[in-house]
Parts: C-alpha cells; structure tokens; sequence
C-alpha cells in the first residue's frame, strides 16, 4: 500500500529530463487578479467616483519591452462599477506608484503635479551648483535678497495696519489683566458669602434643635384642673331663714321611699339643664327656674319660680344632699311651690 503523503518519488534509471516537452505560453497572457483601486478616480465615461480601497477582479498583463532597472512593469484593466467602461493604468517603479493611462483621470492630480515640478526644480538646482561653483554664489545672494524683501514688505503691511486700526494693544493687554483681577475677585467674594450664609444656616439649626430640647425637659406636666370653690362672700347674701329651714318629709315619702329603685316612677324624673352662666344681670335679678314636673303651656307661669343667684346656681350646677339622696325630693318642692300659689 503507497504512502498518503508522498515526499520522494521515484525516478528510474533511464530518466532524462531534457527529453520532457516544456509548455510554450505567450509572454503578454493575462492573468485574472484580485486588487483593490490604489488611488482615488473617476471615470471619464459616466463621472463616476472610485475610491481608493475599491477591489476589483482585474486583468493582469506584462507590458512589453518596459524595464525599470531589471523590474518588470505590469498593467492592470479594470470596469466602472456603473458604465462598465474599461480603466487601465500600469505600475511606476521609479516613483513607487502608479500611472493612469486611459478611461479615467486621478483625483488630487494638480497638488501632486505641482509637488513633481518643485522637486525636479530642486533637483536641477542642485544639479547645476554641483558643476558650477559660481552658481552657488548667485543662488545665495538671490535668496538673501529675496529674504530682505519679503521682511520689507512684511513691516509696511504691518505699519499700515497700526495706521488703520489705531489699536493700543498694551491698553487692551492692561484691561484684559483687569477684567482677570476683577473675575477671580468676585469669585472668592462669592464663595466667601456662600460659605458664610451655610454657616449662619447651620448654626441657626443647631440653635433651634437645642431650644426645642430644653422646652421639652423644662416643660411641666399638666395638672388637672381642680373645681374652682365658691366665693366666701356668697354666703351674706343668702336668706338666713332659709337656710335654717329643713326640707319637710311628706308622710308619702316614708310609704313610698326612693325613686331610684322602682321602675314605675322613673317617667317622673326630668334631666337638668345645663349649667347658666352667671353675669351682671343674673346677679342683679335672679334666674327663673322652671320646676321639673310635668305641666301644661298653660301652667308654665305657674310654675316658675324666681330664686336668688346664691340658691338659683346651686341648685343647678352642684347636687345638694336632698338632691343626691332622693329623686323624690323634686316632687316635694313641686308641692310646696302649689300649696304657696293657693295661699
């Protein structure tokens, strides 16, 4: 079995190499090439811009009898990407680039004819003062003329300028450091009343934080209010008969006891009113108290009673022990108030 990866080969004995027939080709045959446009262009058929990075399936050929220096030169054929017309342009080995020959024109092609010509002017120059040392003499002083003139003219326009402007610089110089000074000046005073409003801020803060707390250590529990007492000197003016009275017992009342514990006679009881406040006029006249028993419209004259400011708010505001021991104490003075009115 033969080897898959054949390195030597076999010759016989009887091989000669001079008897193997070599392939004629042409020496113009082209060669289809892969390249990319080395330059911008643009095609003179359509107008069509190419730039440079553009690739192209090309032709290949060599061009015959064109030699740089032993280098072979070669010629490349391309199509517009838009009309399809034919391009072609060849390699510049003198140069290191290439040349256009027809179906296109290089952009920037004015800018690097100008750069050509000065450099071959340079290069006869200095071609000429290799061979001619006077030469070098008159190139010299032409340039230092030249030199002198262009700093002449230079100074005039100059001149004419500060003629036409009338522009004091070191003036502008002078206020613009001013304007400097006065810029960095308002900035620090800026920053000093920023700084100095934020400390005041602060400060004012604290300050409140602290009186806020010794309110609240120094601020006493709320008492409850206690009842304020009477005056000492209510007492002159209530009738001393009166209050050497003693509420009389009825003999109904020993038989029938409190109302409080029967169910039956608690429509009796009437709610008080709410407590009058007293005023001038109240002490001057009184306070006409309407008795609590059940009456007509009628009868609501009747019944009222005028009493004095020292009997009137007590027996109002305050319960009195008759009061607070009996409900049925209330139908006693009703009775009394009827029996006086028939009298």
């Amino acid at each position: 079995m033969s080897e898959r990866k054949v390195l030597n080969k076999y010759y016989p004995p009887d091989f000669d190499p001079s008897k193997i027939p070599k392939l004629k080709l042409p020496k113009d045959r082209q060669y289809v090439v892969r390249l990319m446009a080395p330059f911008n262009m643009r095609c003179k058929t359509c107008g069509e811009y190419i730039y440079k990075g553009k690739k192209f399936n090309a032709r290949k050929e060599t061009v015959q009898n064109e030699v740089y220096l032993g280098l072979p030169i070669f010629r490349f054929y391309i199509k517009c990407t838009r009309c399809l017309a034919e391009i072609t342009f060849k390699t510049d080995p003198e140069k290191t680039d290439y040349v256009v020959e027809h179906g296109a024109t290089r952009n920037f092609q004015a800018e690097k004819l100008l750069e050509e010509q000065e450099k071959q002017i340079q290069k006869d120059r200095e071609e000429e003062e290799l061979n001619n040392p006077m030469k070098i003499l008159e190139n010299r002083t032409k340039d230092s003329k030249m030199e002198m003139e262009v700093l002449e003219n230079l100074q005039e326009l100059k001149e004419l300028n500060q003629r036409q402007a009338n522009v004091d610089f070191e003036g502008m110089l002078q206020e613009y450091q001013k304007y400097e000074k006065d810029l960095k000046r308002q900035q620090v005073e800026d920053d000093e009343r920023e700084m100095k409003s934020m400390l005041e801020s602060a400060q004012v803060k604290r300050i409140l934080d602290d009186s806020d707390s010794d309110e609240e250590l120094q601020k006493p529990q709320c008492k409850k209010k206690t009842p304020v007492p009477g005056k000492p000197t209510d007492i002159l003016n209530e009738n001393p008969d009166h209050q050497n009275e003693k509420p009389k017992r009825e003999s109904w009342e020993r038989s029938v006891g409190k109302l409080s514990g029967n169910l039956q006679f608690s429509g009796l009881v009437v709610k008080k009113a709410p407590c009058p406040k007293a005023n001038s006029t109240t002490l001057k006249k009184g306070i006409i108290i309407q008795k609590d028993g059940p009456t007509s419209f009628g009868a609501a004259e009747q019944n009222a009673v005028t009493l004095p400011v020292s009997e009137a708010l007590p027996a109002q505001c305050g319960p009195t022990p008759a009061a607070s021991s009996s409900s049925l104490s209330l139908l006693g003075a009703y009775s009394d108030s009827e029996e006086s009115q028939s009298d």
